[in-house]
């Protein structure tokens, strides 16, 4: 079983939050997470980028609400009140990112993400942080760092 030494994590465990797209496991740190939230429709923007949806109030403050399956290269996600919207913070931006659902938070060893294997996916391998052998099969450890650059952050403020 080979590891890998992954850049940010300090220590020997790691908190994440595990969601569903499609059937299919993803995780990101939770201390990029500010807050989940259950499914509520966002206002669309007019010419904005097709993975996202549209804005919402959080509070006072109006932020993007993007299609994460559909940043990731899958079809999109189709919203319902099982849906959440994941409030995250990347590179000083509030962004809600809608999943399935939310699966669990949990506890795991830095030693237990491996890399991603060099094989076709559906979604772009730089995104993925390293994937986690779970005992409910594998989770895809993303990196929300890479996956939005500061470039396209300020392209969705403006």
């Amino acid at each position: 079983m080979t590891s890998i030494k992954t850049a940010g994590f300090a220590g020997d465990t790691l908190e994440i939050i595990a969601f569903r797209l499609h059937e299919q496991e993803f995780c990101v740190k939770t201390t990029t997470i500010r807050e989940i939230r259950g499914w509520a429709p966002s206002t669309p923007i007019p010419h904005s980028p097709p993975d996202v949806i549209g804005v919402m109030n959080l509070r006072g403050t109006v932020i993007p609400i993007i299609d994460l399956a559909h940043k990731l290269g899958m079809k999109s996600t189709e919203a319902n009140e099982r849906s959440a919207i994941v409030v995250a913070e990347v590179h000083s931006m509030v962004v809600g990112l809608v999943v399935d659902r939310v699966s669990d938070i949990l506890t795991i060893r830095s030693e237990q993400i491996q890399p991603v294997p060099e094989v076709t996916t559906s979604f772009d391998k730089v995104y993925a942080e390293g994937i986690i052998a779970h005992e409910n099969g594998m989770i895809c450890f993303l990196n929300l760092a890479r996956m939005f650059k500061e470039r396209d952050m300020e392209d969705m403020a403006a």
